[in-house]
């Protein structure tokens, strides 16, 4: 039970405020004018203050509030070093012991810090610190204990927020005298430009830092090439050159070689990703005698900004009767010796849009044509009725790398083109609209299949569009001449857009478009694995996982009603997991490479000094003392920690359960006083005179 004394005003407190105001004034003007009866005057006056003012006696019920006192783990990977771990939970034990022993104090533990594949890698106690908190009074909170090895990356900045935790105590589970190394990346492009060098900065740093100039060697390691090293400086920064060799994914390994004692390696190497992106495409499209589909393709590449397209229309032979003066004439000589001898390896694709021979291309260009396919460029040919002539380009050098021969004939009849079996799980032609919507065609090229995957077929299934692969590089064959009618709409059209891209794209080998492509979505720590099934009854392929720890697994992709491979793989370990299929070699990240949580892992006091001096609490090596003494100390202390002790505040706040309300003057009393003084300062002054 608490008794205090309060005032409940009858009036309103500015009305209180004007009387008192008024009684001062007329006690004064009393003095001034009458010089009688002052003190009785006053006094009265002085009552019918206190009357107005209503003082009562409020008598509560208190209940005391215990105070909560919150303990918080770090969980994070850094704790998993030597013997952090171990020290941690033994100080966790104690303090639940000792703190379960005192019966007025509530303990609350928090286990913070775990990293997710989904988050940045970053130990972040205090976020879960606040969450917990928000549920307790502050003037319940009796301090946090904070168990971690001090390498935390969410303390507040602003010291304004340091006084809603209470003392804050650091016990630190690592040692004062460890030492590492780290690999630090500095700079890492996102992007490079294929066939073009990008030039990566990282540094190496031992902590404690050596007063002398130390050199170390580095490793840079890339899938499917022997490693390289080369020596560096320690505590400073360097930097190399990379060459980007192909479009998508190009992962790099660095490593550093280990120091002697150090607390870990898993910071002495960083992985990195730069994701390759061609340049402007460089594409020679080369077209015979000029027809109504042609400005088809010319559209289509000059539609992609990405794509610098030299384009040459063959108007005239040699032989060709003209009687206009040549000087009156704009047209140009055919740059034969420049495009196909000189430049011929500039360009990333080559297409012959119904190309015949006319007498103005000497033979041996088409044996450069072929060799250039051969060494890993792309051509495309689209045919029209002079394949099946004798001013046909299989007649040349050509033929060597052409998956279709002609037959001599030439159908001139509307046809709808078919997606094969092949062709419907095609990565160029399996994403295609619905083929019963497809507008048809009026001519197809007789010719007799060669080699190569055949994706669409035309009338009494002859081969219309294949695809082939001649040495190092990449043909497509299109038996007709008629893919404008879709870009016209004839008979509702088709996909010509995306069928005549994706055949590009295929060309200059997309890795997306592949025909043993793995496709990999990660989720969390799970990665979906998916693959073409090019074949029906295709039997269910193996995968071979690495690990980032370099183990290996196989993991089998089962073939499904759709014609795809698929399986889920989960990853426990953050870090970079390379799939092979026997072809190629896909890679995945699960988590963030490199996390900030394992850059850095050797225990430091600094980050935690400013809350702590702030919160007048104190820091402390596990080391030195596992079993700090725990006080309860009035919130009033200059200080909650000492040198083997840390304190907890009292805050010894309460709750009002119930409260009881006494009238010191009741009205009965304050009127017979009021009457009574009154009557008595009349007498008073009556007498006086």
């Amino acid at each position: 039970m608490q008794t205090t004394l309060h005032f409940m005003p009858l009036i309103s407190d500015n009305m209180l405020f004007i009387l008192g105001c008024l009684s001062l004034l007329g006690v004064v003007l009393s003095s001034l004018i009458f010089r009688r009866s002052l003190l009785w005057r006053a006094i009265a006056i002085a009552a019918l203050f206190l009357i107005m003012a209503n003082p009562v006696l409020l008598q509560e019920e208190r209940k005391n509030s215990k105070d909560t006192a919150v303990v918080v783990v770090d969980r994070s990977d850094s704790q998993k070093v030597q013997e952090r771990n171990t020290k941690t939970e033994a100080a966790l034990s104690y303090i639940k012991d000792t703190l379960h022993l005192q019966h007025d104090i509530n303990v609350r533990i928090i286990e913070a810090g775990k990293n997710e594949p989904d988050k940045k890698q970053e130990t972040h106690l205090f976020d879960e610190l606040d969450q917990q908190l928000s549920d307790i009074p502050q003037k319940q909170r009796a301090g946090v204990i904070f168990l971690t090895d001090g390498q935390v990356h969410d303390i507040p900045k602003n010291s304004e927020q340091f006084d809603k935790y209470g003392p804050v105590h650091v016990l630190l589970s690592g040692s004062k005298h460890e030492k590492d190394r780290q690999l630090t990346l500095l700079q890492v492009p996102s992007y490079g430009i294929v066939g073009q060098k990008t030039t990566i900065r990282f540094k190496v740093t031992d902590s404690p830092a050596e007063s002398k100039e130390e050199t170390s060697q580095l490793t840079i390691s890339v899938p499917g090439q022997d490693p390289v090293t080369q020596q560096i400086t320690i505590n400073e920064e360097q930097s190399f050159d990379y060459r980007i060799d192909h479009a998508g994914q190009n992962i790099l390994e660095l490593s550093v070689e280990e120091m002697d004692g150090e607390l870990s390696t898993a910071n002495n190497k960083a992985a990195l990703v730069i994701n390759g992106v061609r340049d402007r495409l460089k594409v020679l499209l080369i077209s015979g005698q000029p027809y109504v589909g042609e400005r088809t393709w010319r559209n289509l590449l000059n539609a992609d900004p990405g794509v610098d397209l030299v384009h040459f229309t063959i108007l005239r032979s040699p032989d060709t009767q003209n009687f206009v003066p040549q000087h009156e004439m704009s047209l140009i000589r055919f740059p034969f010796q420049e495009l196909f001898e000189q430049k011929i390896n500039d360009f990333d694709l080559i297409i012959f849009d119904r190309y015949r021979l006319n007498g103005i291309m000497p033979h041996f260009y088409f044996r450069n044509i072929a060799n250039y396919v051969k060494n890993g460029g792309a051509f495309l040919i689209s045919n029209g009725p002079d394949y099946v002539s004798e001013h046909s380009v299989f007649e040349t050098d050509l033929k060597d790398i052409l998956p279709l021969a002609p037959s001599g004939t030439v159908f001139d009849t509307p046809f709808q083109p078919t997606l094969t079996d092949l062709g419907r799980r095609h990565p160029v032609t399996a994403d295609l609209p619905t083929p019963e919507n497809w507008g048809k065609w009026m001519r197809q090229i007789g010719t007799y299949y060669k080699r190569g995957d055949i994706l669409m077929t035309g009338v009494d299934g002859q081969p219309l569009l294949v695809l082939d692969r001649a040495g190092k590089g990449r043909v497509a064959h299109l038996a007709s001449d008629q893919v404008w009618l879709w870009a016209r709409g004839y008979e509702g059209g088709g996909p010509y857009a995306d069928l005549l891209r994706h055949i590009a794209h295929w060309l200059m080998k997309e890795p997306a478009l592949e025909e043993t492509a793995l496709h990999l979505t990660v989720q969390g720590k799970q990665i979906f694995v998916k693959a073409h099934a090019l074949y029906e009854n295709e039997a269910d392929n193996p995968v071979t996982v690495t690990k980032p720890d370099g183990s290996t697994e196989e993991l089998t992709l089962k073939t499904t009603e759709k014609g795809w491979q698929e399986a889920y793989y989960t990853g426990e370990d953050i870090g970079v997991y390379s799939f092979n299929n026997g072809k190629q070699t896909h890679y995945a990240v699960i988590g963030t490479l490199n996390p900030p949580e394992l850059l850095d892992l050797v225990s430091t006091k600094e980050k935690f000094l400013p809350i702590v001096k702030t919160s007048k609490g104190s820091i402390h090596w596990l080391e030195d003392t596992p079993t700090p003494a725990i006080r309860a100390l009035d919130k009033g202390h200059s200080s909650f920690g000492g040198r083997n002790w840390i304190g907890l505040r009292q805050n010894n706040d309460y709750t009002v359960t119930a409260f009881k309300e006494i009238p010191l003057l009741p009205e009965w009393l304050s009127l017979c006083i009021l009457v009574f003084l009154i009557t008595f300062s009349w007498w008073k002054e009556g007498r006086s005179r």
